[in-house]
Parts: structure tokens; sequence; C-alpha cells
């Protein structure tokens, strides 16, 4: 068995966007540290946006037969429910193939930084995570103009 990179050379370069989001379950503790900016590594939301806006620039060097494409415009957003935090990552590029690969690695690479940076305060006494779970990630919308 072999794999290979779709041929996409014949079509054509059109407008396309992509989002994802996804959920990460932490206690309300610790979504309480991250509200209020008294997490010890610092700005929780900042430092996640950040991480998924490099994912998203990187995916092809993370997922081997995904098409590098050029990315136009990434936006990151977070918004909360009761018992977890969530993101949402728009990705627009101009391009042969879509986004949607950037967008969902960009909201998973966002959900392991929220983790990372808060997994002190989701240990219990074994050192492990009974509550922590990210979740629910998938693409919300995909859209192509023309083509």
């Amino acid at each position: 068995m072999s794999v290979r990179m779709v041929d996409v050379t014949s079509k054509p370069e059109v407008y396309r966007e992509a989002i994802a989001e996804g959920k990460i379950r932490l206690r309300r503790e610790t979504l309480e540290l991250i509200r209020s900016g008294r997490v010890e590594k610092g700005d929780v939301l900042t430092a996640s946006q950040v991480a998924a806006i490099l994912a998203v620039k990187r995916t092809p060097d993370i997922i081997p037969l995904c098409h590098p494409i050029p990315i136009t415009h990434i936006a990151v957003d977070w918004f909360y429910g009761e018992d977890y935090l969530g993101v949402r990552v728009k990705v627009k590029t101009t391009a042969k193939t879509g986004a949607e690969m950037e967008a969902l690695t960009g909201v998973l690479v966002a959900l392991l930084n929220v983790w990372d940076m808060v997994k002190k305060y989701e240990k219990d006494e074994k050192g492990e995570y009974p509550n922590t779970l990210i979740y629910d990630v998938r693409v919300i919308r995909k859209f192509k103009q023309g083509g």
C-alpha cells in the first residue's frame, strides 16, 4: 500500500474559508483562573491564540499529505461554557484546495496549549487528569467561492 498527495494541478485557485471549533472540559476553578488572569504560566488565551496561528501556518509540516496553501487570514475566538473553554478558528485562503485541515489543526493546538498551561490545576492527587477532556472538534463551515 502507498500514499500520495491528491493532484490539484488542474483546479483553479479560488477564495476558500473553513471554520472549525472544539472544546476543552476544565474544572470550574481552572476556568475562573483563566478568566481572572491568575494562571501561573501567564495569559492562557493569548498564548493559545498564538499557538493556533502558528499551527495553522505549519499544518503541511504536521499532516503529511496536506497541500501547503497561502494563508490570507486567521481568526481565533474563544467562548466559555459552564464547564468548558471553547475555541473557533477561521482560516481564509485563495488556493486550489480547502483550508479545513488548517482550521482543525489550529483548534487542536490551541486546546493542547490550554491544557499545557493549566495542567497544574487539573491534576488530581495521583497526578492524573480525571475530568480534563478535549472534545467536539469539528468543521462547522466550509466555503468555496466559484471554481
